[in-house]
């Protein structure tokens, strides 16, 4: 993959980009702030962005909102947001962005240190899908308890999977369990949450997250 980075701690941005390189992919660019996130977006056109959401002159949300606009100039843009706190908000404005959500993530940095799971959210973003941190996730279920309440215990587990951006087959190794019993937990759980099944992982997992939202 050919990666843009926008991140203004040195120390991050060349961990992060030291790291792609070591699993083959080209940073074509490693920025420090979100004008220069935008410029390096137009000159190279990357497969896939990696920005933080606090980033210079102001540090509130530059770099998320560097990442939006991009994504309203190419919907296509796959974009991997970094956090250093779960921001419900950003995450909700992220998810929103571009055509269904495709291809967007939204990561704690402390993500950063688990290296293949990182790197392989990296290529999930870049393949279309939405990777959402399971803190991320775990907050989201723990605030809206109705009408999760008429969810099983089984089916919770499997929501809060299918919100991190994990496949029917991903979910079966997680749990123990055929994809055929996933597959059944998943239609149940929609109906249940008056959510419509779709074939779309990304598109499924917006829903689940909107719903969760209010």
């Amino acid at each position: 993959m050919r990666v843009v980075i926008a991140e203004d701690g040195v120390i991050v941005r060349e961990g992060v980009a030291g790291m792609l390189r070591r699993f083959g992919h080209e940073v074509v660019a490693a920025v420090g702030d979100a004008d220069e996130l935008r410029a390096a977006v137009r000159e190279h056109r990357p497969d896939v962005v990696v920005t933080d959401v606090r980033m210079p002159p102001g540090f509130s949300d530059e770099g998320l909102q560097a990442a939006i606009e991009l994504r309203a100039a190419d919907p296509e843009l796959p974009v991997l947001v970094l956090s250093q706190y779960v921001e419900q908000t950003y995450a909700a404005e992220l998810l929103d962005s571009g055509r269904a959500a495709a291809g967007v993530g939204y990561l704690l940095k402390e993500r950063i240190g688990e290296v293949t799971e990182f790197v392989d959210a990296l290529a999930a973003v870049a393949a279309g899908r939405t990777v959402v941190d399971p803190e991320v996730v775990r907050q989201l279920l723990s605030r809206r308890r109705d009408p999760l309440h008429r969810l099983t215990a089984r089916e919770r587990e499997v929501l809060g999977l299918m919100a991190e951006g994990r496949s029917n087959a991903a979910i079966a190794k997680t749990l123990v369990v055929s994809e055929a019993a996933v597959a059944k937990h998943i239609n149940s759980l929609l109906t249940k949450l008056d959510l419509p099944p779709d074939a779309g992982d990304h598109r499924r997992v917006r829903a689940v997250l909107a719903y969760l939202r209010g």
